[in-house]
């Protein structure tokens, strides 16, 4: 249990200690060491309780929770003051209403209930665990170099870099208490962190379009906190219990939890950022790189799925699984759609993270065995992936100037090394015989088995959306421009040293994951459905693909510098004129190589895919929660 509250209060410390010190020296040190403990640590505590398979720990302590309920109140007033200040008068009312209410909660009704077990850890934790120790340092180290460049660009302005580190660690530290709350107060509690936390990275620039699109993030947040809150207070007062693995032990023995399923499975599909909620996650692309990797990858939205995997066990074929399941199908289809239109490489990824966090929800509303497997193999690997690619972009931006795709031409003569990586990550996300294809087959493939037509339909449609915009990224990448100038001298070692090991990290897990599947995810399933029949893959299937998968990582290495090659002229429209950048069109005239990408806006218009959206997931919700307020489960 120690290294439970080391690796929530560690990050705290580092925090605090970031934000006093104000020297790069000390920064760079702090950061780095800060971010190996922290890996070191969540490495230890899956060698400490891996074998266990889950545990749960005994701890009470009053003044504990009391310390929780004094920062709840004066992160409320922090809110409602911020709220009057900027006008965003919502915020405030918002938390006039939910804090006070979980205030009277805490003192009244839940100062009765014994809690049991406050912390756990089950091999589910352990994947969040180390994606938030690994994922989540990675990215703060990689901030080390990003950062200084940010400050550059921005020399005019004040250097807010301690407010950035230190809001990065405390969002892991509140990311690591998400993942082993069992008691669901102090999982709240932890949550709230995480949005106010979001809220402040969002705003960092303090610009009118950050500060605006701050509030979004916030606003939308403190909804599911509200929901949040209300599962609690129905779940204490009816139920009597606080703590999430008794209420998913009643849900399992026949007990109806609908209500406060939904209501937690509510306040998870707005922190991953579903529809009608997604747009907060879009505008959170105003804050600096490493702010969207870390609320896109290993933060934030994978508290979302998190809680609702976690939940999966009592959805299914009930109001509160249907609604999630229909609200991930939607998203993940109308996100899919709405990213081919974008040429902007950053919400090209918000969109695939908006898409995948919908497939993911969606098969945990299916809440099968089968499903729930694909959804955890889903979040690692899209917690590596996309990461990776995030990073990427932001490296792009600070040395060619622009974060669209079009002007990534010739990215491979100027910046090779980086190319590089970007391949890798975008055939991660959608080629065979990498882990994100895989994954998504065997959702595919529990949709099928779940008997929901519509569901199939959405998974079909919206993966073929997904290979089209991924095919069209990937084509600027590997394509060859002539004489570009080579700048990739000038990104910071911490940066090449991040995006290897996440390159490394996204082959690796690829080449693993059935020891992941076999060591991991199927024994937590064991634990909860009791027994496991066949999954989507068998574990034949799966070697096989691994196979697959060093091969096409071990020939090129094979047969490198083995080749004779022969320098031809590039072929163009046209009779080549000798640059390789010009060529002579029908009409005799000289004309420059131009490669562009279709978007296809009128079909796919980012409005139009999400109002749709927005509209069908919202009559899902209403539709949902109507029936269930209304009695009729």
């Amino acid at each position: 249990m120690s290294t439970i509250f080391f690796l929530i209060l560690f990050p705290f410390v580092v925090a605090l200690a970031l934000l006093v010190l104000k020297t790069d020296a000390a920064r760079d040190i702090i950061v780095k060491v800060a971010s190996i403990v922290i890996a070191a640590a969540s490495i230890y505590l899956t060698v400490q309780y891996f074998s266990s398979g889950g545990k749960y720990f005994e701890f009470e302590s009053e003044t504990i929770s009391y310390l929780m309920m004094g920062i709840e109140v004066c992160l409320a007033i922090m809110i409602f003051y911020l709220g009057i200040k900027y006008k965003k008068y919502l915020a405030s009312v918002l938390a006039a209403i939910q804090t006070p209410i979980m205030i009277w909660f805490e003192l009244s009704i839940g100062h009765h209930i014994h809690i049991a077990n406050n912390l756990y850890v089950d091999r589910l934790s352990i994947v969040m665990v180390l994606i938030i120790g690994i994922i989540g340092t990675l990215i703060c180290w990689y901030s080390i170099g990003y950062m200084k460049d940010f400050q550059h660009h921005h020399h005019g302005e004040a250097d807010r870099r301690p407010w950035f580190f230190f809001l990065m660690f405390l969002f892991l530290a509140a990311m690591f208490g998400i993942v082993v709350s069992n008691n669901l107060v102090w999982l709240y509690f932890f949550w709230e962190i995480t949005t106010l936390c979001s809220f402040f990275l969002i705003g960092y620039t303090k610009t009118k379009e950050a500060i605006n699109n701050s509030f979004k993030a916030l606003i939308m947040n403190l909804f599911g906190g509200l929901g949040f809150v209300l599962a609690i207070v129905v779940l204490g007062k009816f139920y009597g219990t606080l703590e999430l693995n008794q209420m998913l032990a009643m849900g399992m023995m026949g007990v109806s939890v609908v209500l406060p399923t939904a209501l937690l499975a509510f306040a998870g599909i707005t922190k991953a950022a579903q529809m009608p909620f997604n747009s907060w996650l879009l505008g959170a692309m105003v804050a600096p790189t490493p702010t969207s990797a870390l609320l896109h990858s290993s933060t934030m939205v994978k508290a979302g799925v998190f809680l609702v995997v976690k939940l999966s066990p009592v959805l299914g074929w009930n109001i509160a699984g249907i609604m999630v399941m229909l609200v991930g199908g939607i998203t993940f289809l109308m996100a899919s759609f709405a990213a081919i239109s974008q040429s902007n490489a950053k919400r090209v990824l918000a969109y695939s993270t908006v898409a995948n966090l919908g497939l993911i929800v969606a098969c945990g509303g299916i809440g099968t065995y089968a499903a729930v497997w694909a959804a955890i193999m889903l979040i690692i690997f899209h917690a590596v992936t996309k990461s990776l690619l995030f990073l990427c972009v932001g490296t792009a931006e600070h040395n060619i100037g622009s974060r669209d795709i079009e002007d990534m031409d010739g990215l491979f003569g100027r910046m090779p090394k980086l190319a590089t990586f970007m391949i890798v990550g975008i055939s991660g996300m959608f080629l065979a015989p990498l882990g994100m294809l895989i994954s998504k087959w065997a959702a595919m493939k529990a949709f099928i088995d779940s008997g929901n037509v519509l569901l199939v339909m959405m998974i079909v449609f919206g993966s073929a959306a997904t290979l089209f915009y991924w095919t069209k990224w990937l084509g600027k990448m590997v394509a060859i421009m002539a004489k570009r100038e080579n700048i990739q001298q000038n990104v910071h070692k911490e940066e090449w040293l991040v995006l290897t090991s996440l390159t490394v990290l996204t082959v690796v897990i690829c080449l693993v994951f059935p020891v992941m599947s076999s060591f991991l995810v199927v024994p937590y399933l064991e634990t909860i459905y009791q027994s496991v029949a066949a999954l989507a893959l068998s574990s034949g299937n799966m070697y096989i693909m691994s196979a697959m998968l060093a091969l096409v990582v071990l020939l090129p290495l094979l047969f490198y510098g083995k080749t004779n090659k022969r320098i031809v002229p590039i072929y163009m429209a046209g009779a080549n004129l000798g640059d390789d950048l010009t060529f002579r069109n029908s009409m005799q005239q000289p004309t420059s190589v131009s490669l562009r990408n279709w978007y296809m806006e009128d079909y796919f218009a980012e409005k139009r895919m999400n109002i749709i959206g927005v509209i069908a997931t919202v009559v899902v919700l209403v539709a949902a929660f109507s029936i269930l307020l209304g009695g009729v489960l």
